[in-house]
């Protein structure tokens, strides 16, 4: 199972947006860009809303049919380990691998040495092809790659033979993610997870590393954008330079993970992939819930009554909402309306509070992160909820079809 050049994470926390997001895809594909889906949802959101996995592949199912899609298109185990991994096997063919957690911690150090030896030949400068400066490589560099990361690829390539064994050769996408960690990784620290990534036998088709600044959910990249792009474009280059020196996929590709609403970012992604002619993951599931809440409030009625509803009861619940996602949001509580005032809203007016438009004065990047970790809420209502999404599909649909492709999939590649 080979994944194609250019892929989207685009699945939802109630798998009611299957065939809008496809649509997406589908006029992309007429405008020149062909994209496929991967619908994702992680452990930790069907833990959260209390579904299962198969109810993903389900939603995928069902707009491939309706829409007659003949290309391919994938369901992701997103964010998975050993723990929790045999939930995904019937339903899922890519299997993003989280080893976060791992990062940091020593292997053995008879593994670590070992390392070291095989890879002692890098030592010096190495001239990775499209970098301007060498990479310089000494003893202790490669050790200390070694001690920071070798243990983690080491969990992914146990999660990798597990997957393996039960779901066979060749039926099923592997990503390693080492995303939610503290620290960025550097070019020669890519370079190397990525030898210790071919060491395990494991056939990564994205990879998903750590990039300077900060991610939030739903809405911009806060950090240094020079510095990102030089990262990004560095390593497209590493990615490359690996596939032929250490035998791995030729269609190894970068994962952005949180990659929804990143806009800043997105003109040098396309320039380093035009660049380079490389490919890209991009993923961008978390935004479809908040089109959700915004279609729903534009819809008025019980849809706005909804939305408002959800709103009060986030701002109450702001702790345990918060606390699963605290490494990647940024809220000040003093900048959150208070409910009263969300009360008097119209729909229009709260649509352009949420809706990630930054030349709207109204737009408030604090009210749409804490309505993004809100959907435990939405959950909590049961069938109220998805019967509104229902009764007001053709509005909900419409924003999700428009938030796909034209913020995310436009800016990406056009």
């Amino acid at each position: 199972m080979k994944l194609e050049k250019y892929s989207f994470g685009c699945g939802d926390r109630f798998f009611h947006q299957g065939r809008p997001q496809l649509e997406a895809i589908i006029a992309a594909k007429d405008m020149g860009i062909d994209i496929v889906p991967v619908w994702n949802k992680s452990y930790r959101e069907h833990s959260i809303v209390g579904t299962d996995p198969m109810s993903a592949r389900k939603e995928a199912d069902e707009a491939v049919k309706a829409l007659n899609w003949k290309n391919s298109y994938y369901v992701d185990a997103d964010h998975i380990g050993l723990g929790n991994v045999d939930l995904f096997i019937q339903a899922s063919d890519f299997y993003t691998l989280d080893v976060a957690d791992f990062t940091g911690k020593a292997a053995d150090k008879d593994a670590i040495e070992a390392f070291v030896k095989k890879y002692s030949s890098y030592i010096g400068s190495i001239d990775v092809p499209g970098i301007e400066k060498k990479l310089e490589i000494t003893e202790a560099k490669l050790r200390s790659i070694a001690e920071k990361y070798l243990l983690a690829v080491q969990e992914a390539g146990k999660i990798y033979r597990h997957v393996l064994e039960k779901k066979g050769e060749g039926n099923f996408v592997p990503e390693v993610s080492m995303d939610e960690t503290d620290l960025p990784q550097t070019p020669d620290e890519l370079l190397f997870i990525l030898a210790a990534i071919a060491d395990e036998g494991i056939p990564a088709q994205t990879i998903a590393p750590k990039f300077t600044g900060r991610f939030n959910k739903g809405v911009d990249y806060v950090g240094n954008v020079e510095q990102f792009n030089k990262e990004f474009d560095e390593d497209v280059c590493v990615i490359a330079f690996a596939v032929r020196e250490f035998g791995l996929p030729e269609n190894l590709k970068l994962s952005i993970h949180s990659g929804s609403d990143k806009f800043s970012i997105y003109p040098g992604m396309q320039a380093a992939m035009r660049k380079h002619d490389a490919g890209l993951h991009l993923k961008t599931a978390g935004t479809t819930w908040l089109e959700e809440i915004i279609g729903l409030a534009e819809a008025g009625g019980e849809g706005l009554e909804i939305a408002k509803e959800v709103y009060r009861t986030g701002l109450k619940k702001f702790d345990e909402l918060c606390a699963p996602y605290a490494a990647v949001i940024d809220i000040d509580k003093n900048k959150l309306p208070s409910p009263d005032e969300v009360d008097g809203w119209s729909g229009p007016f709260f649509a352009k509070v949420l809706r990630h438009d930054q030349s709207e004065k109204l737009y408030n990047l604090h009210v749409r992160q804490l309505l993004h970790v809100g959907y435990k809420v939405a959950s909590q209502m049961g069938n109220r909820w998805t019967d509104a999404l229902e009764r007001y599909e053709d509005v909900v649909a419409d924003q999700v079809r428009e938030n796909l492709l034209e913020r995310h999939i436009k800016r990406v590649f056009f």
